[in-house]
């Protein structure tokens, strides 16, 4: 079983910065791979960025560049910087975490754990 909070949403000008934290609480494990999604008002959820085991990272096309994702392993503490915020970029914000790496993480299949979301605003 893996809990994840997160922490550090709040608002924000447009070109602004934040910092999004997730602590994951698990049985002695560090999942396999952790990443963050997010759903926007009246859209679905999208995967925003995603980091496995090793180190290996993949982001959605609308983050690239801007956005950057980090993880501590021994802590199993997860976070996404992101620069330039975007009015679009307005969205809760979710942890989450999966047994499954390699080309799952990397597409954002469909994770095991959720956190229960932390929210970004962003004012143009």
């Amino acid at each position: 079983q893996v809990q994840l909070v997160e922490s550090g949403g709040g608002s924000v000008e447009a070109g602004g910065s934040l910092n999004i934290s997730c602590v994951a609480s698990t049985s002695g494990y560090s999942p396999s791979c952790m990443a963050w999604f997010r759903r926007a008002p009246g859209k679905e959820r999208e995967g925003v960025a995603s980091m496995d085991w090793s180190g290996r990272d993949a982001y959605a096309d609308s983050v690239k560049g801007r956005f950057t994702i980090s993880r501590d392993n021994a802590k199993n503490i997860l976070h996404l910087q992101m620069n330039n915020l975007k009015p679009e970029d307005t969205a809760i914000y979710y942890c989450a975490a999966s047994p499954d790496g390699g080309n799952k993480c990397r597409t954002f299949f469909a994770p095991t754990y959720w956190g229960q979301g932390t929210q970004v605003t962003v004012s143009s």
